[in-house]
């Protein structure tokens, strides 16, 4: 993302660390801001692979903390009032699309929701030419896209923050919604064992360049065939060692519940793919979980899933079991979102605001 920060000076967004701070910043005793500076202002969101534990960790309190005093403490937050968030998608969605839309006039924004029936891109205009267009018109760009390669190419041409609401190769903010689900479930992340079986797909891509940051093993289970990119199995197999976590890629998905505190999957047919249906269906086949695949995970285990979910990906039994958190993760979509708008811009300071 191009940007010329001495244009912006003392208005660029900054963005706490440390909690103590934070937490000061937040009482209705102290309401002036402590300004400390770090790498997370008004910074793209095209993986989580470029983030620090820290940092993660940094923006699940914040979605927790919005969570907790919009919802529960009916507070008024309007933090991004005058500001406009261009939303471009290619790809049809419920969950992304609500989220965006509702946490975004939550906080006093206007989304403005924009399908390739509604403009040039890809038609007549660039995608550069699209970006800084943009650029001059809205304070942030949510883009849901076919092609990862064309969000690197949004975020590099525009010189606002650009947020990747799904791509080909990863799907960042529907993973800190997981986390976030899960944190409140377990109360934290550290020694939990994810259990993915299914697709090497993108949702998958997110979870192998993150989840050691946050202590987490995960076993991974997918036919031949249908493995993660061998890219981000690397760079997983050097988180895991970096932070002592267990990594394990098989193609036995009861192998990979073994112990497991998480069992996850996805569509076994994403969109684009609806070509491949009958050869993925007859590839998946066996791995569909159900009570029987968690008989040896852990005790306490629990179950998500993105949606929209068929029932050959998972049956009812579990999906609609009390360890079943996919509407709570569905929920929470809203919160993490809300993080990412808020970090894109310059008023995160004023979460103390009366």
């Amino acid at each position: 993302m191009r940007r010329v920060l001495d244009e912006v000076g003392s208005e660029w967004p900054f963005v706490l660390t440390d909690i103590r701070s934070l937490l000061y910043l937040l009482s209705s005793r102290h309401r002036q801001p402590i300004e400390t500076s770090t790498k997370l202002k008004g910074q793209d969101l095209l993986t989580l692979q470029n983030y620090t534990p820290e940092e993660i960790k940094y923006l699940l309190w914040v979605a927790s903390d919005l969570k907790n005093r919009i919802k529960y403490k009916k507070e008024h937050l309007p933090l991004l009032q005058g500001k406009s968030l261009a939303m471009i998608f290619e790809k049809r969605s419920t969950r992304t699309r609500l989220s965006t839309e509702i946490g975004f006039e939550l906080l006093g924004g206007h989304p403005c929701f924009l399908t390739l029936q509604d403009i040039h891109l890809g038609i007549n205009e660039s995608i550069s030419d699209t970006a800084r267009v943009l650029s001059t018109m809205t304070d942030a760009i949510l883009a849901r896209v076919y092609k990862h390669c064309d969000l690197i190419t949004l975020a590099e041409e525009a010189v606002i923050p650009v947020i990747n609401g799904l791509s080909d190769f990863d799907h960042p903010i529907q993973i800190l919604a997981d986390y976030l689900t899960l944190q409140e479930h377990y109360r934290s992340l550290n020694g939990l064992t994810l259990s993915w079986i299914g697709d090497g797909n993108n949702v998958l891509n997110s979870i192998l360049l993150s989840a050691a940051k946050f202590g987490m093993n995960l076993h991974v289970a997918t036919p031949k065939g249908f493995e993660p990119d061998p890219t981000v199995i690397k760079i997983a197999e050097e988180y895991s060692v970096k932070y002592g976590t267990k990594l394990l890629l098989t193609t036995n998905p009861l192998e990979a519940a073994k112990g497991a505190s998480v069992l996850m999957t996805d569509t076994w047919i994403s969109m684009g793919q609806e070509e491949e249906k009958q050869k993925r269906l007859k590839a998946f086949q066996g791995y569909q979980i159900t009570m029987q695949t968690a008989q040896d995970a852990a005790s306490d285990w629990t179950f998500l899933h993105c949606l929209p979910r068929k029932p050959e990906e998972v049956n009812d039994e579990v999906f609609y079991s009390p360890r079943s958190l996919v509407f709570q993760e569905a929920e929470n979509r809203k919160w993490t979102i809300m993080v990412w708008t808020l970090n894109a811009q310059p008023c995160l300071m004023k979460l103390c605001a009366p």
